[in-house]
């Protein structure tokens, strides 16, 4: 395996793109290429099978998407009802989005249309996008096998296929899923492989469905981030919630991962009620309110985003300077994986660990296999290093009211787990956390590939006080009642 070493940064320009995908890439303000797009892309261009390991937030989806839309453009094969040319599956509802968010103006640059697949929505909309022709589907395995058995998909016109995350599927138990889908595609056409990790699960899939790729890694399979800090904090669990809360109330956009739905529920509606804006993200809301609470944690209309795994892989906000792992994760790629939505495209971050009396060895445990050593320092609520993880003035806006979520039916979460009858494969259907909400104005400002937007909710309640300075991005100046089941519109950004 060819492991990228550092070199100059290199422009879009000298690759082998159609200029209308330069050109949509330049007023996405991208024009310099990361280590796992410039190792790839010459391979994947010339339309060779490509087996890409980059950690998360190395850039590895514009890496697939670029040679996918160059291609299937070049190839001037016609629109075909029901019969997609290119074919994206991802672990989850919504890496499905970000994709396709990502997909669409490089697609509509080259003419190409786009649609995504997956469950948790009716599917009578998919299908008559599909009917109406699609260049790309990006889809969640188990919705497009269900299109694909009921004949309201046909998949024998794929030319280029992708696989992004290919190791969480497989931790997910979508590979069945995945070998079905492939097969469905013609084997002399084009796959692209790409992964944080090349596991056991992965390595199936590259011996039966790859046709000897190219490989290429930009990091080592542990692949932690030199640019974050590590801390692990001794707790009591009396204080717990009150160092959480004092960290999340500083600055900036804050990611708490726990460890089940219910207590990404009840920690957000404890942040919310102490003033924190907090929404939550986990299987047991509707796909509606994941998408609201997404965008209010994009727009910076809630600043702290509450979650289970789900948001581990693919999501993308920009300017997350803080992971705080209320709950330790069980194992290390988790660990790396979730501490993964900071420090990314370059920027630096800190991951937090709360450790309980009980938690010690197993902490211990977890950083040593994710090849990381975490300053570890027992805290209260007032520790002087609480200010120094996360620094600036502290501010608690008045309490707001929460309204709890309906329960999917099948407790699907994205991808994560089966649920029963017709939710299953994660594709569950629920009722959606209910509330109204001001409109979130979101700016952007974008330097290379990381993009960043803030902005504040409009309405509802009165603004907080303004934050101050350190590292952290500042946080918007007024909210609109978010709260664990429902947010604010806006848009969700890609990497």
């Amino acid at each position: 395996m060819a492991e990228a070493r550092p070199h100059a940064p290199v422009s879009f320009s000298t690759f082998d793109l159609p200029a209308p995908l330069v050109a949509a890439l330049s007023a996405e303000g991208i024009t310099t290429a990361f280590p796992i797009q410039s190792a790839t892309l010459p391979h994947s261009l010339a339309g060779k099978d490509v087996l890409g390991r980059g950690r998360t937030g190395s850039g590895k989806t514009y890496a697939f998407l670029l040679p996918l839309v160059a291609r299937l453009a070049a190839s001037g094969t016609p629109r075909r009802p029901s019969r997609p040319r290119g074919l994206v599956l991802v672990p989850t509802r919504e890496l499905a989005t970000q994709v396709e968010a990502a997909l669409r103006p490089l697609a509509g640059a080259m003419g190409l249309r786009v649609t995504t697949v997956f469950g948790g929505v009716p599917a009578s909309r998919q299908v008559t996008a599909l009917r109406q022709g699609v260049d790309v589907v990006v889809a969640c395995p188990g919705r497009l096998n269900d299109l694909v058995r009921s004949g309201q998909a046909d998949l024998g016109s794929v030319e280029v296929t992708v696989l992004d995350e290919a190791d969480h599927m497989a931790d997910l138990g979508f590979l069945p899923d995945v070998r079905r889908l492939l097969d469905a595609t013609p084997r002399k056409g084009q796959r692209l492989l790409f992964s944080a990790t090349l596991d056991a699960g992965v390595d199936v899939l590259v011996k039966r469905f790859l046709d000897a790729p190219v490989t290429h890694s930009v990091d080592s399979a542990q692949s932690p981030v030199t640019s974050m800090e590590h801390h692990v904090l001794h707790v009591d669990a009396d204080g717990r919630l009150r160092v959480i809360t004092d960290l999340a109330a500083a600055p900036g956009r804050t990611v708490v991962f726990t460890r089940t739905k219910h207590g990404a529920k009840q920690l957000a509606r404890k942040l919310n009620a102490n003033g924190v804006p907090a929404v939550e993200l986990h299987g047991n809301l509707s796909q509606n309110a994941r998408t609201r609470n997404l965008a209010s944690f994009s727009s910076g209309a809630a600043t702290t985003l509450v979650a289970t795994d789900i948001a581990a892989r693919g999501i993308h906000v920009d300017d997350v300077s803080l992971v705080i792992h209320a709950d330790p994760p069980t194992e290390h790629k988790a660990y790396l994986h979730r501490s993964g939505r900071t420090a990314r495209a370059g920027a630096s971050g800190t991951v937090v660990t709360m450790m309980l009396d009980h938690q010690r060895a197993d902490v211990r445990d977890l950083t040593r296999k994710a090849g990381i050593k975490p300053v570890v320092t027992r805290v209260g609520h007032d520790h002087p290093l609480l200010t120094t993880i996360a620094p600036g003035e502290r501010t608690f806006q008045t309490p707001l009211v929460t309204t709890a979520a309906t329960p999917s039916n099948g407790g699907g979460a994205g991808g994560q787990g089966r649920g029963r009858g017709r939710s299953r494969r994660g594709d569950g259907q629920g009722g959606s956390g209910q509330g109204r909400s001001g409109q979130g104005r979101s700016g952007q400002s974008r330097s290379g590939q990381s993009r960043s937007s803030q902005g504040g909710g409009q309405g509802g309640q009165p603004s907080g006080r303004s934050r101050q300075g350190g590292r952290r991005a500042a946080a918007p100046s007024g909210t609109s009642r978010p709260h664990s089941a429902a947010a604010f519109s806006g848009s969700v950004r890609s990497r």
